[in-house]
Formats: structure tokens, sequence, C-alpha cells
């Protein structure tokens, strides 16, 4: 996940497992995020435990975890709280006022 817009242009993030949690750092309530936006999201949109990211069965899928500004796949509508939604390579990825293309390792276009 690379971001486009909000936080730090061109900061990229990495997927190391098959579930990775996407939020703002926050030991007091027990959020520790695999990508910690919390240097990235000055405005604080982005929830502690926001979304995550799911690879299931050779597909990666995102899903909101009950975010208080949502999540949105190329400008579609907000996703639904635990009804994960396909993500694919190129797409963008909007939580709060961040803006990020998922990119997949060896995959064009």
């Amino acid at each position: 996940m690379i971001i486009l817009r909000g936080g730090t242009q061109g900061k990229e993030f990495t997927l190391d497992s098959d579930m990775t949690s996407v939020g703002r750092w926050d030991p007091d309530g027990g959020a520790f995020p695999e990508i910690d936006l919390t240097n990235d999201d000055i405005e604080a949109k982005i929830s502690r435990k926001h979304s995550r990211i799911i690879l299931q069965d050779g597909k990666f899928m995102l899903e909101d975890m009950g975010s208080l500004n949502g999540t949105y796949i190329n400008r579609g509508p907000r996703l639904v709280p635990g009804e994960p939604q396909e993500i694919k390579h190129g797409d963008e990825v909007i939580m709060g006022k961040t803006f990020f293309r998922f990119e997949i390792l060896g995959q064009e276009g």
C-alpha cells in the first residue's frame, strides 16, 4: 500500500502476513496495528482499529472494522463493517482522509 494523498505521500507499507491490521497505535486502548498510521494521519481521521487486509484463497480482501470515517475502494460506497470486499492491484483505497494505492508485487497495470 502506497500513500497517494494525506499523510506522507509516497510512503509504502508492506503486508507481511495473511492478515494485516491498519490503524493508529494506542497501547491504552489495545490497538497495535501492523500498519501504524499514527505519524501519517495528522488529522486523526483513521481509527485506532480502522481496517484489515486479509489474504484468503489467493485474493486480497479489505474489511472495515467499524471505523468512524469509513473505508472505500475506488471511491465506491462505504464498506460495511465486518463484510470484506476484494481489492485488486491498482485499486485506490481511502481510509479517513488518507488515499492509498494497493499494489501487488510482480503485477502490472
